[in-house]
């Protein structure tokens, strides 16, 4: 209930936030309409390179299955900011029940609910559900349906169901049309589960195995050939340019190669690299230990993985937390109930109180608890704005300086630039009713001129 409600305050910002969450609304909303066909500018007047995903027309920047979500949420609940973030508010409630759920029955009740109270209180996590950090709420889904498919990995090796099986593929399936393949970090997982439980002969690992990955690619496969059939051109663009962030920096600085190890203190505290310590020792002490392994795996290969890129993002590494959630309440555990083998009683306590509050001092400098988060001008110009224009069909808006959220708030064209006189008067004689922002270049009478100093700064 904590969670829930920290999530439901900071995703209290009604307006869009900027880089990612407006595109994301923006072609959600577009595809209430049409959902296999995922578009930014719905009606693209202007010329568009398709290579630019934040100005083109067919978007398959991102995996569908957020956008998908999204699109759930905008139709119960309309076309409104707040709207857009249910479905993370949603699933990271559920990932914190998940949380509890696998600290449980992997470890004991107490692992459980430390690993569901870091979950549900991650500074990191409550940011990028409200939408305003990079990213937002396609890492969201993305670490929901690796976390479940872990889950469910666990849940297999106990119980050896089929169908326990084939929902684990499933949830591997739909976590790749979230954010692509390094939701395969959930095989080698689900390969450490089996081993752990000593269930399973050689022949059966295969079988089961085959089953999981013939059930990921059903899943996953059928929008990469329709993508590619339908848009080849953009999802030919799209495929490259993923790969792109393996070898060269994509829009954002260069960091050096230490840089995800180094947003770790950010995320979980300045002392989770003493848990991570303790427990990459422990795992290595105890060789035969699948249990620990597969926590291992889960945290080291992505970390590994994404250091070696050359483009890094905080949120890429998002899919560890629940994993770092359990060793981090392992070892405030281990503190807790050895705390009398140390010489001085008083550092275990203090140690547990700091890898306790560390994080918690993060999350509330994320949050800014003290702060007003007043709407800004733009925004409530674009209201003003879309209001006016109403229900009018065939309505471009030039020259304002927030077109895509313009688009999402109004049923209109928008751009940040003004075009030249003739192609003005193109558009009025296919019927178009323009509108520019302060003083525009043509003199038609057609043309309605409208005064937002903020759309334009």
């Amino acid at each position: 209930m904590i969670g829930l409600l920290l999530k439901v305050y900071i995703s209290s910002d009604m307006f869009l936030h900027p880089w990612d969450e407006r595109y994301h609304a923006l072609v959600a909303k577009n595809m209430l309409n049409h959902p296999l066909v995922p578009t930014l500018f719905e009606n693209p007047i202007l010329e568009y390179d398709y290579k630019m995903w934040t100005y083109n027309h067919i978007w398959v920047h991102k995996q569908p299955v957020a956008l998908w979500g999204i699109i759930s949420s905008l139709a119960l609940f309309g076309v409104n900011s707040f709207a857009v973030r249910i479905p993370s508010i949603l699933l990271t409630s559920l990932g914190t029940i998940i949380s509890y759920q696998f600290g449980k029955k992997i470890f004991s009740r107490r692992i459980g609910l430390l690993s569901a109270f870091f979950y549900a209180t991650n500074g990191l996590i409550l940011e990028i559900s409200s939408g305003r950090i990079t990213t937002d709420h396609v890492d969201i889904f993305f670490l929901f349906f690796v976390q479940l498919s872990a889950y469910l990995a666990w849940e297999f090796a106990q119980r050896k169901s089929m169908w326990i099986n084939v929902l684990c593929g499933i949830a591997i399936g739909l976590a790749i049309l979230s954010k692509w393949l390094p939701a395969l970090i959930v095989l080698p997982i689900w390969g450490a589960f089996i081993l752990h439980s000593k269930q399973f002969s050689f022949k059966e690992i295969i079988v089961h195995g085959l089953i999981l990955v013939l059930t990921v690619a059903a899943i996953a496969l059928p929008w990469q050939l329709y993508i590619h059939s339908q848009f080849p051109l953009e999802a030919a663009w799209e495929s490259s340019f993923n790969t792109k962030h393996l070898f060269e920096t994509i829009e954002v600085e260069a960091q050096p190669w230490y840089y995800h190890f180094t947003m770790l203190r950010i995320n979980y505290g300045e002392l989770i690299y003493l848990p991570l310590i303790w427990f990459a020792f422990k795992t290595i002490r105890k060789r035969s230990n699948w249990k620990y392994w597969s926590l291992f795996i889960w945290i080291a290969v992505p970390y590994v993985f994404f250091s070696i890129a050359a483009t890094k993002m905080q949120g890429y590494t998002i899919i560890t937390a629940p994993a770092v959630f359990l060793v981090l309440a392992l070892f405030v555990n281990y503190l807790a109930h050895f705390r009398t083998r140390f010489k001085q009683r008083w550092i275990p306590i203090v140690g547990i109180v700091l890898l306790i509050g560390l994080p918690i001092r993060f999350t509330i400098e994320r949050m800014k608890p003290f702060q007003t988060v007043e709407t800004p001008k733009w925004q409530k110009d674009i209201i003003d704005l879309s209001t006016n224009i109403g229900d009018e069909e065939k309505v471009i808006v030039f020259n304002v300086s927030h077109p895509i959220e313009l688009m999402f708030h109004a049923n209109c064209t928008a751009y940040n630039t003004i075009p030249s006189s003739e192609k003005m008067q193109e558009l009025i004689d296919e019927g178009y009713f323009i509108y520019v922002n302060q003083d525009g270049e043509a003199e038609q009478k057609e043309i309605k001129r409208i005064w937002y100093p903020s759309l334009t700064e």
